[in-house]
């Protein structure tokens, strides 16, 4: 008998667990495919938009937007395209009744765990595919699976000590496969990130008008100290480097905007004869908060574009 067995929602950027429907079925079939769920859950950020993995008996589809992923277990023989409307009308649902805010900022596991009710409710009426056939057209995500069929993921490919770290995203366009490359797209951008980015950018901008009045003091004043001028314009290179990484996806990203931090500090720490507490404090407080935001804001996958 073709059916969906259960589903889960899972954050993208480090595979914690948002929600999840019930599962009485402690079979043997079912715990291994539990495990293959949480290696899955690992690898999100590195992994397309919308992927199958066949494990036997039972296949796991899943299709992740907006740093989110949904993701089910179904019988092998449930139809491909029923599997990703459902994961399609739990997307559509949970956006509508979590802000992104609530998902970003989430810590403990199935926080949203209210949201079985819907889960439960949907699984219902796709495991009874005769309520379906009004209820839906089911012609538009037919068309767009077999113009952009979902990634296969081999049992192999899951297991292996690299991922799919050694995959291009150009190669994915329906059947190619994906790694987490230099141009990924990031997390939508919140608030707080906003103003970490205008205050990064208003600390650089006071650093370079602070290193010109240097280099205009030390070319009337002989005696001055011309490492001052390399300070201030090294702290204005790492308050706009920060802007960079907050922007852009780089390999090594979160290493770099630490180091970038470090970077900040020294400089406010050789500049403390020419700023008071409060300057000094300003400007390091920026920069960990930008190094904060630059963290928080991981890569993601396509956004999925389904017409149901």
């Amino acid at each position: 008998m073709s059916m969906i067995l259960s589903a889960s929602v899972v954050r993208v950027r480090d595979g914690l667990p948002l929600s999840a429907s019930t599962d009485y079925d402690q079979s043997m079939g079912m715990q291994e495919c539990r495990k293959y769920f949480k290696m899955l859950s690992k690898k999100l950020s590195q992994l397309p938009d919308r992927c199958t993995l066949k494990t036997g008996q039972y296949n796991i589809n899943f299709i992740s937007s907006l740093g989110v992923s949904y993701m089910m277990l179904c019988t092998e023989n449930y139809p491909s395209v029923l599997a990703f409307c459902f994961l399609d009308e739990l997307q559509k649902e949970f956006i509508t009744t979590y802000n992104m805010m609530k998902t970003n900022t989430a810590v403990r596991p199935y926080c949203f765990i209210e949201f079985d009710n819907f889960i439960q409710r949907t699984k219902q009426r796709y495991n009874n595919t005769r309520s379906l056939s009004t209820k839906m057209n089911l012609a538009d995500m037919q068309t767009e699976i077999k113009l952009r069929p979902p990634y296969q993921i081999s049992l192999s490919e899951l297991g292996s000590a690299n991922g799919f770290a050694h995959l291009s995203v150009s190669e994915y366009k329906g059947t190619g496969k994906i790694s987490a490359a230099p141009h990924q797209r990031l997390e939508p951008v919140t608030l707080p990130g906003i103003v970490s980015f205008v205050l990064s950018l208003l600390c650089g901008a006071l650093n370079l008008i602070r290193g010109f009045h240097a280099i205009e003091s030390l070319l009337q004043n002989e005696g001055e100290d011309f490492s001052y001028v390399i300070a201030f314009f090294l702290g204005t290179a790492a308050c706009l480097y920060q802007c960079y990484l907050f922007v852009y996806y780089t390999g090594w990203r979160n290493a770099k905007s630490f180091l970038t931090f470090g970077l900040i500090c020294l400089c406010n720490m050789y500049l403390y004869e020419l700023r008071n507490l409060w300057q000094l404090f300003f400007h390091v407080t920026v920069g960990a908060f930008s190094t904060l935001q630059i963290r928080l804001r991981q890569p993601q996958g396509k956004s999925p574009d389904y017409n149901v």
